[in-house]
């Protein structure tokens, strides 16, 4: 276990290498994004994936994680039928604190996919996030951390996070305080059209022009 303070405006290249080397290796992370801090593995090793559900306490069968990738230009090879109108409104919100659920394509392992075969897409305005997935060449697993106390919700000191999850994974990234509130989750796997606000989190929904009817 490690706890690697990287500078959260000017990443340490050493740092994010070994980050990558230990994601390559199978290992397990946490790390801070755009919102709270995450816990995640390379999205290709289903052993990795497999132990993040371990540490959350979730069945990995049931659980929908997201993933966090570099930028939009990805969408081709995680994704399948993302309309212009949808493809619009992630030009615009991203990168930023939204979670966008989009149909999986067929490079996103089945073991990853939620039972109707779609995945979370994130990118984020974390530039340690961004860097580690763009040296990975994979997108990288995300899955928040809950506080166990019953008000706070989210752990946002990473020495209290490394005090209480370090032993469970390989490394605890430092960079800086968290936030402690998650991201907005829009569900844009039903068609053209069909946008559902599953989530208000930070992300506002102003920015982008729809509503939660529900």
């Amino acid at each position: 276990m490690l706890l690697l303070k990287i500078n959260p405006e000017n990443p340490q290249d050493r740092h994010i290498d070994r980050v990558v080397e230990c994601l390559r290796d199978g290992g397990v992370i946490i790390y801070p994004t755009d919102t709270v801090y995450g816990l995640g593995c390379d999205i290709k090793n289903r052993k990795a994936i497999e132990r993040v559900a371990q540490i959350k306490g979730v069945d990995p069968s049931r659980t929908n994680f997201s993933c966090i990738c570099p930028d939009l230009s990805i969408l081709a090879d995680y994704t399948t039928g993302v309309s212009n109108t949808v493809f619009k409104l992630m030009k615009a919100a991203l990168p930023g604190p939204y979670t966008f659920i989009l149909p999986a394509s067929k490079n996103v392992p089945s073991f990853f996919q939620s039972k109707k075969k779609t995945v979370g897409i994130r990118v984020v305005s974390n530039p340690i996030p961004t860097l580690i997935v763009q040296r990975l060449g994979n997108p990288i697993v995300t899955t928040s951390l809950k506080h166990d106390d019953e008000i706070l919700e989210y752990n946002t000191d990473p020495e209290l996070i490394f005090e209480r999850w370090g032993k469970l994974v390989d490394i605890v990234i430092d960079g800086g305080p968290g936030g402690n509130i998650a991201s907005t989750i829009i569900d844009c796997s039903e068609g053209e059209g069909q946008i559902t606000v599953l989530r208000e989190g930070l992300g506002s929904l102003d920015l982008l022009d729809i509503q939660d009817e529900n």
